[in-house]
């Protein structure tokens, strides 16, 4: 059942989602070749406590850190590590907050260190990610279904000549971090469940180079694609409201 939140809940998880958007903030300032995804790990952690919130990663099924780092053909949920971030890595940050009872959920990605033109196909990548979420987001439309978002970053990925991940979907956010529905990044318009007004949920496009099949990582979180390829992960929380999809969590 997907759980319809009142103006007052939208309204605290919009503050809670400014909270969020300014340690991405700091954490994107953070990513350059020679920083340890630990080390700002670490520095989001203190922050998220200086705010007087709560990790929503940190023993989430025995998730250890507060963040997610995942590198390269490292697809999500990859756990912050003490090795040093390389020119050209391609860097996908997730993040999750708890501020006063409710939850929040944003990811970016970005290449470290000054993009060069051997990494054009990466940048391109990035840039097709970040484009399918936009699309996705103005696709939250009551009265629009979730099949419209899956179809249109489907469409738009395949266009571009990449993929999307299968097995691995948005979610609905609020008291829970992963409530109904599943918002997958493919599918048919006007399929799935109508979006209603009071509906809060993440889209998160995930965006690979090659093959869409994926492997567990040896952290035993972290989610790889099988062929080794690049991978790309943008994600917002969204509330659709009276005058549309409204992010939450913008940077």
């Amino acid at each position: 059942m997907i759980n319809i939140k009142t103006e007052k809940e939208i309204a605290i998880m919009k503050e809670g989602g400014k909270i969020l958007a300014n340690i991405m903030e700091k954490a994107k300032n953070m990513i350059a070749p020679g920083v340890a995804p630990l080390e700002i790990d670490r520095a989001c952690e203190a922050l998220i406590l200086q705010y007087g919130c709560e990790s929503a990663f940190k023993n989430y099924e025995g998730f250890p850190t507060v963040s997610c780092c995942s590198v390269n053909d490292m697809v999500v949920h990859g756990v912050p590590n003490s090795q040093l971030l390389k020119q050209g890595d391609l860097i996908c940050f997730d993040l999750g907050i708890k501020y006063q009872g409710y939850y929040l959920d944003a990811a970016f990605a970005m290449l470290a260190g000054k993009p060069e033109s051997k990494n054009s196909e990466a940048i391109r990548l990035i840039k097709t990610t970040q484009k399918a979420l936009r699309l996705a987001i103005a696709k939250a439309q009551a009265g629009n279904t979730f099949g419209d978002i899956g179809n249109v970053v489907q469409r738009f990925v395949e266009y571009q000549g990449f993929n999307v991940v299968r097995d691995l979907c948005g979610h609905g956010i609020g008291k829970a971090l992963h409530e109904d529905p599943k918002i997958c990044n493919y599918g048919k318009r006007h399929t799935g469940q109508k979006i209603e007004i009071g509906m809060v949920f993440c889209i998160e496009p995930m965006v690979v180079m090659g093959d869409w099949k994926l492997k567990k990582a040896n952290d035993g979180f972290g989610y790889k694609t099988a062929d080794g390829s690049l991978a790309c992960h943008f994600e917002h929380t969204i509330a659709t409201t009276k005058k549309g999809a409204e992010v939450l969590t913008k940077i």
